[in-house]
């Protein structure tokens, strides 16, 4: 088990940048595969980046590659999203989860993802 605490989130402007941090704390952290989810209101849970815990392999969904980076440091105990050329429609609460030991393929499927933040929320303004 690893323990996540989301922050960074507020509101933006349409355009504006955005970097919201994950503080991750556990025996085994770095042998996670580590995402960002988000969730609008009403609609499902949306895995939205990830990257690999033995070789920084990413992975990105449609809706944010080209705008959004991934990236973790301190032997993977935090982990970034930054969120570029921000839009209404990414307007959500962002959640920070973990998977043990993902393999490459599995990293875009949010249901291997059984570590959670508390979430953070960001607000885009158009």
């Amino acid at each position: 088990q690893v323990q996540l605490v989301e922050s960074g989130g507020g509101l933006v402007q349409a355009g504006d940048s955005l970097r919201l941090s994950c503080a991750a704390s556990g025996r085994t952290v770095s042998s996670y595969a580590m995402g960002w989810l988000r969730q609008a209101p009403g609609k499902e849970r949306e895995l939205i980046a990830a990257i690999g815990w033995s070789d920084g392999t990413t992975y990105y969904s449609d809706s944010v590659k080209g705008r959004f980076t991934i990236s973790r440091v301190d032997n993977g105990n935090t982990v970034y999203l930054e969120m570029n050329n921000l839009k209404p429609e990414d307007t959500a609460v962002y959640y920070c989860a973990a998977g043990f030991a993902l393999r490459f393929d599995l990293l875009g499927k949010k249901d291997y993802y059984d570590n959670w933040g508390q979430g953070t929320q960001v607000t885009v303004s158009s």
